[in-house]
């Protein structure tokens, strides 16, 4: 069974195709479009007339190569920014006027249970993945932490109103950020995550786009000298010399020693070192919608 998944996020919208093979997903393409909806929009604010528009036309080409590829079934979501945005019902009418797509704007409970149920599903090495499993999840407007067992067991679960962008937004203006930039996102990261208590995992896994940028700097092991050593580099060079070394999406480079700082302050909450996995939201909403 071929389906698709279009996630509208604070920083990228992205199409995932994929095949069910097992319990597992099998990708057949993905794309992604840094469309930055949540760029310098705090929650409450409108979502601009023009950015609704560049998200249509987004959404309307990668709907159309979903279609080329055979997909019949297409699920659409979308996250923290929309949720947030005084207008963000606009946004899903308007996608649906333009495509008859119905984009369903997840909750922070939906993106943890998601996030969870895509990398758990997508773990690579144990059968039998150790229990509690955890799972980190940094978007861009808002980051996940979920602990449980799998596939889809539950035990603990936060989503804090912080992300990438909105920590860039707020503290982290100029590139390479200051030394003095970095440690007020430090504090905006502890303020969020000072009153979670979460249970400790046997294993940690982070997926989404900062983690999976920060492997291509760090390895897939990221413990705390590696988070310090790749966010040394963040701090000495601008985003585009990071980009161009380390095969990163320029936009994806200058988010990153956010997207670091809130990875390094969930990690240290579970007092454990993280594992970058694959799969995440997109391949929880496949697996779900197929398992219908």
């Amino acid at each position: 069974m071929r389906a698709a998944c279009i996630d509208i996020g604070s920083n990228t919208t992205r199409l995932l195709v994929a095949e069910r093979v097992a319990d597992c997903l099998q990708e057949i393409h993905q794309e992604r479009a840094f469309t930055r909806i949540g760029r310098n929009l705090p929650p409450g604010a409108a979502i601009p007339g023009e950015k609704i528009q560049e998200v249509v036309a987004v959404v309307c080409a990668q709907l159309l190569i979903a279609r080329e590829l055979g997909v019949a079934q297409v699920r659409g979501v979308a996250t923290a920014a929309i949720r947030w945005a005084a207008n963000g019902d606009e946004l899903v009418a308007a996608i649906r006027a333009a495509t008859g797509l119905e984009v369903d704007v997840l909750s922070g409970e939906d993106e943890a249970r998601l996030a969870f149920c895509g990398a758990a599903a997508m773990l690579d090495d144990a059968p039998t993945p150790p229990a509690p499993l955890g799972v980190l999840d940094v978007g861009g407007g808002s980051s996940e932490m979920v602990v449980g067992t799998v596939p889809a067991d539950i035990r603990w679960w936060a989503s804090i109103q912080l992300g990438s962008s909105t920590l860039t937004d707020r503290c982290l203006h100029s590139d390479p950020p200051s030394a003095a930039q970095l440690a007020a996102a430090r504090r905006e990261v502890d303020a969020a995550l000072h009153a979670l208590a979460p249970p400790q995992p046997a294993l940690t896994v982070a997926v989404g786009g900062s983690a999976t940028s920060l492997a291509r700097m760090a390895g897939a092991i990221l413990d705390a000298s590696s988070l310090l050593r790749s966010l040394r580099v963040l701090a000495s060079e601008p985003s585009a010399v990071v980009a161009r070394r380390s095969q990163i999406d320029p936009e994806r480079a200058r988010l990153l020693p956010a997207g670091l700082l809130i990875l390094e302050g969930m990690a240290q909450r579970l007092g454990t070192t993280i594992v970058v996995g694959r799969g995440g939201i997109r391949e929880g909403v496949l697996l779900e919608a197929m398992s219908q």
